[in-house]
């Protein structure tokens, strides 16, 4: 088994959660931020599914879990395969709904800002019944280890079909090489890209979306991939 460390992730996500400068939110103002939500969900004492189901308690919680609410079949599908309700994931879905979740009723456009997203999630936290127990911030990204065997390492991508492929990576990264806040991918080296997209398949790396993202692709084409980024002028 090969092992390499790396930092940056390589498919496409907003990287909700990834680059947090401040740790924890400000609650008194995530309740003026949930007045966007307050039309779907509501929350606190006595509160129940309308639009959308009730987030008390929703940190920690398996996804499509509140009894007796209808939920679509996107939230059904990431709730069959095993969604939970973390700091992570709830960062990551309330940036961009429908890319955590593809085909989701909710059809809010989602919070770009990490620090509204910190103070919202702070807010919810309060009507937890351990808050004290739920993280104040997403992880920052850090290096991993993490071994591939010599055998998917080797495999020779075809950089045709990774462009065919790539176009859910190039909607968030830039194939020019730009940056804006996402991290580029392009002329990544091969092996790096490997290493990194199979941490997110194998579930070593965490974070919901690459997790999916990545789950989703076979090892040839995780391979197709880096060869046409690596290769991009």
């Amino acid at each position: 088994m090969i092992k390499t460390r790396y930092v940056l992730t390589a498919a496409c996500i907003a990287w909700a959660g990834l680059a947090n400068g401040e740790a924890g939110g400000d609650p008194e103002r995530g309740a003026q931020l949930y007045r966007q939500c307050v039309g779907c969900h509501q929350v606190g004492e006595g509160a129940v599914d309308r639009v959308g189901p009730h987030l008390n308690g929703i940190f920690d919680r398996a996804a499509g879990q509140s009894e007796g609410y209808r939920y679509s079949d996107g939230m059904q599908r990431a709730a069959a395969g095993g969604l939970v309700w973390t700091y992570e994931s709830l960062d990551a879905f309330i940036t961009d709904p429908r890319s955590l979740v593809s085909r989701t009723r909710m059809s809010f456009r989602g919070f770009d800002d990490q620090q509204d997203r910190d103070d919202l999630l702070a807010y919810l936290r309060t009507f937890s019944a351990d808050p004290q127990n739920i993280p104040e911030s997403a992880p920052t990204a850090v290096a991993v280890d993490h071994s591939v065997a010599p055998e998917i390492l080797a495999i020779v991508g075809d950089p045709a079909y990774g462009e065919y492929l790539s176009g859910e990576c190039t909607a968030c990264h830039q194939a020019s090489g730009a940056a804006n806040g996402i991290p580029s991918i392009t002329n990544w080296p091969t092996e790096d890209f490997v290493i990194a997209m199979h941490a997110y398949k194998d579930g070593v790396r965490e974070h919901p979306v690459m997790q999916m993202m990545a789950g989703r692709l076979s090892n040839e084409e995780i391979a197709a991939l880096a060869a046409y980024f690596e290769g991009l002028e």
